[in-house]
């Protein structure tokens, strides 16, 4: 069976570069890879702009080429309003895999915030508290990425590529077509953080898969990922 190609949907907290090798990796392994990097969603609408701008790229590189959509972290629920932007141009989607990601909620349109709550409650108060004392994220720090990330050129590379938000970002509603999915959908989790995601992935009776690493492991770990998302794939 042909292997699918795979557009690789980087969070819209970081850069592309937050990707690592991990495309090279899943080239060896006889994948086509697009990655898109949208870096101008600056201003509200930004889950809109952030797919306008995914959808645009990958109409020119792969026009008409039925795609795996990867979302990672936050792109997870974007993946939805992306394969409708591509249905839209006559483009099919042979189906959706979160990596790490947060999870769309059907049919109404949810907040970041109110996604993070689903899997970290404790972690999603603690952020809106410092997001309204006007404080923006991710601000991580070298020592905080140090354990997870021991290569300082890797360190270097995530932070520089680093996109931090305030509130407003978090708490803008998320379009959410109402009959998704339309495809099928796989969930790889990297972290504990989405050990809630992978259970209601599995609950809906998707394929899952489960690595004890963290949520940058595409930079870490960018052979073993690509390992894990080829055995996904061929059971979508």
């Amino acid at each position: 069976m042909r292997q699918p190609a795979l557009a690789l949907l980087h969070s819209a907290l970081t850069s592309a570069a937050a990707w690592g090798e991990f495309p090279d990796a899943l080239r060896r392994q006889g994948h086509t890879v697009f990655v898109p990097e949208i870096l101008d969603d600056n201003l509200p609408p930004f889950a809109q702009r952030y797919v306008a701008r995914a959808a645009v790229q990958l109409a020119a590189d792969a026009p008409g080429l039925p795609l795996l959509l990867v979302g990672h972290g936050d792109a997870g629920p974007l993946l939805p309003q992306l394969a409708f932007a591509r249905h839209a141009a006559g483009a099919p989607v042979f189906g959706y895999l979160f990596l790490d990601a947060l999870l769309p909620r059907v049919p109404r349109a949810t907040t970041r915030l109110e996604l993070l709550a689903l899997t970290e409650p404790g972690a999603a108060e603690s952020l809106r508290r410092a997001l309204r004392s006007g404080r923006r994220f991710p601000d991580w720090t070298e020592a905080d990425l140090a354990t997870a990330i021991p290569d300082s050129g890797q360190r270097t590379v995530l932070l520089a590529g680093l996109r931090p938000r305030a509130l407003d970002f978090f708490t803008e509603p998320l379009p959410m077509p109402e009959d998704w999915p339309d495809a099928p959908c796989a969930y790889l989790r990297l972290s504990p953080t989405y050990a809630r995601a992978a259970a209601t992935a599995r609950h809906r009776d998707w394929r899952v898969r489960e690595l004890n690493l963290h949520h940058f492991a595409a930079l870490t770990h960018p052979h073993e990922l690509a390992e894990a998302l080829s055995q996904l794939t061929p059971h979508l």
